[in-house]
Formats: structure tokens, sequence, C-alpha cells
């Protein structure tokens, strides 16, 4: 059996999603899993908080993954299970469906070219950061703007006219890497929706 196969197979019956299969030099097998994402109901009272990977779950799959592994006779010299962490990758359509409205980094495959810049996008860019968007069209969007980030403490001009929002509308096959956006906030999770504690 293929090392994809057993490896989706042992993850997924112990009720985890596989995100991600790496192979690196010196034998490294790295394994990212996530906990399953069920899309809330329209009419939920209240947001669910997002429950994350723990330690204990990639004990689990790791020593699972050990067993599989050695009776399939698979060739690595170390193993590493982990959680996507925060620049996780986007690789299918429930994972669009899941952080939409989240900041993403988008890497084409190609460069937009031309028509697609009109003159306002360097016609080579293939690197975007922006807000993952449903498009009118069907498909997905980035939203963004190139107008420079205001620094803590800066003053900013109320006469300022700010930069005007891109879009840029893109197919999965268009795409050669998605992630979230690794920005961390270190005043907490205060913007989150969800209960307070008493």
């Amino acid at each position: 059996m293929a090392l994809q196969q057993v490896v989706e197979q042992i993850v997924t019956g112990l009720g985890y999603d596989l995100v991600e299969i790496e192979r690196s030099a010196g034998g490294l097998l790295r394994i990212t899993i996530d906990l399953p994402w069920v899309q809330p109901a329209a009419d939920a009272p209240a947001p669910v908080l997002e429950q994350f990977v723990t330690v204990e779950d990639c004990e689990k799959v790791t020593r699972q993954l050990q067993f599989a592994l050695e009776v399939d006779g698979a060739e690595y010299k170390r193993l590493e299970v982990s959680s996507p962490g925060i620049d996780r990758p986007l690789r299918h359509e429930q994972d669009f469906v899941r952080f939409e409205g989240s900041i993403i980094d988008v890497t084409l495959r190609v460069p937009i070219g031309v028509a697609a810049a009109a003159g306002q996008v360097n016609a080579t860019r293939k690197k975007f950061r922006g807000t993952l968007e449903r498009a009118e069209a069907g498909g997905w969007q980035i939203v963004w703007s190139d107008a420079p980030p205001v620094k803590p403490g800066q003053r900013v001009s109320k006469k300022r006219v700010p930069a005007p929002l891109q879009a840029l509308g893109f197919t999965l096959d268009e795409v050669r890497d998605v992630r979230l956006a690794s920005i961390v906030d270190f005043k907490g999770r205060a913007g989150k929706a969800g209960p307070t504690p008493a």
C-alpha cells in the first residue's frame, strides 16, 4: 500500500483530518493533522469555539503510525506529527469555506499577467496577502489594499485618501500555495466571539 494511503487510513481512522505529508532531507517524515471541521448551521444560536490539536492527539497518532509504517516497511528515519500551526495550508474546498474572511497568503503558479494587472499591479507578481472571500461568479478571491500598514502610535490624517481595494479571483488549479497568514496578535483572544469567563 502507498505511504499516502497508509497514513490517511490511520489518521482518519483515529478521527482526525490529514492536512499534509512532507518528506524532508535526512529521512524526516512530517505528518500534519487537524481536528475534523463541521460547518455550523445557519440558525446556530452562537458560534462554537474552535478546538485545536493537542500534544496528546499528536502522541496518539504517532504511536499508531509508527506501528503501521513498520508493518508496511516504509522508509524513514524520524517521524514528526504536528498540528497545522498559524500558517496552515489550505488545500481543499472545505478549507476555504472554513477560513472564509481570514487573512491568507496566496502564491500563484504563474504571474498574473498584463491583462489581469490592468496597470494597478505589477504584471509579474505572483504573491498576494489579503482577505479570503467568495467570488460573485463562484469560486474564490483575495481582496487586499496596497496601502502601507499604520505603525503603532502613528497619526493618520483624516484627509488621507485610503488606497483602493483590489480583488483577484482564482481557482485551486491556478495556485501553487495558499496558507493562512502567520499574523500573531499578542493582545490575546479578546476579538474572538464566544462565551466570556465568569
